[in-house]
């Protein structure tokens, strides 16, 4: 709609312009030079007319490539912005996976802790038999609790991997960004 209104302005205008032209010097002749006026003003009107239509041609085809150009910074502006949003997600999942691993490896040192202490004990006059449950319960827990790091690990590892992928496409939106800047700057 935009290009429309644009080109039917600068249509307008050039209708405006040559009436205009041609009026004034109509009105402007006197009636003995008209004659001879008329032949040289229909030569410098057809003069005219073929340059005002080459620059309302020139007009054209700015607008369409401001227009055309508009609508692409636009579209990589948005990508960008939705890239952006993607990396910062992905930082935020990282940072609670690494947070959340950092609890686990401590819970594990506790467990181990608590184990070490408890075969400790068992050494000394406490029966076998008391501890045994006990003993098992708290190496089933160092397991679990070290199955979870592992897992944790592994999901930090392929968090990594994408953010890196997903910072390569956000340089890649944010050069071609700047390519479109360069290209509006040399018009």
């Amino acid at each position: 709609m935009y290009r429309s209104h644009v080109l039917g302005t600068a249509a307008a205008v050039l209708l405006i312009l040559s009436s205009a032209a041609l009026g004034r010097n109509s009105l402007q002749a006197q009636p003995a030079v008209a004659a001879e006026r008329r032949s040289g003003d229909a030569g410098r009107a057809e003069d005219v007319l073929p340059a005002l239509l080459v620059e309302v041609k020139g007009l054209r085809a700015a607008v369409e490539q401001m227009a055309d150009a508009g609508h692409r910074v636009q579209l990589a502006v948005s990508r960008l912005q939705l890239q952006e949003a993607r990396v910062n997600g992905m930082i935020r999942r990282l940072d609670t996976v690494r947070d959340t691993l950092g609890t686990a490896r401590r819970d594990v040192e506790r467990a181990k802790g608590a184990l070490k202490m408890l075969q400790g004990t068992q050494d000394e006059d406490t029966p076998a038999e008391d501890l045994g449950p006990m003993l098992d319960g708290m190496k089933q827990e160092v397991v679990t609790a070290q199955a979870a790091i592992d897992r944790l690990a592994g999901e930090e590892a392929h968090l990594m991997q994408d953010l890196t992928t997903e910072q390569a496409r956000w340089i890649d939106f944010n050069q071609r960004l700047d390519e479109l800047e360069r290209a509006l700057v040399k018009r």
